[in-house]
């Protein structure tokens, strides 16, 4: 078996809510925006990047109690590279249907 034929059979399907910072196993659990294909590895990076994200968000929100935290700041470049950094990862991982919506969204440029 060649490396990428044994890195396809230890992915996982897993669904993605962006918004609220999810990676689900099981697609009824709750509502979702994409399909992915992951292996452990990449599935730990996406969830260290939903992470950052978070982190990010709640870091500003306690420096400046009372503003609006970064999620809400769409110029706020740390939260926009991070935003960025989830989406290239879900495309890189994701189904053709995943691909086509993330395209259609022109974020990545």
């Amino acid at each position: 078996m060649n490396d990428t034929s044994s890195l396809e059979s230890n992915r996982k399907t897993y669904y993605v809510a962006v918004g609220a910072g999810q990676i689900l196993e099981d697609r009824e659990a709750a509502a979702f925006e994409f399909a992915i294909r992951a292996n452990e590895d990449e599935l730990t990076k996406l969830q260290e990047l939903f992470e950052e994200l978070q982190d990010a968000d709640e870091d500003n929100a306690f420096r400046f109690s009372g503003w609006p935290s970064v999620s809400d700041n769409p110029e706020d470049p740390t939260y926009n590279a991070l935003f960025k950094d989830i989406y290239k990862q879900l495309y890189k991982l994701g189904n053709e249907e995943t691909k086509r919506h993330i395209e259609s969204m022109n974020i990545l440029h």
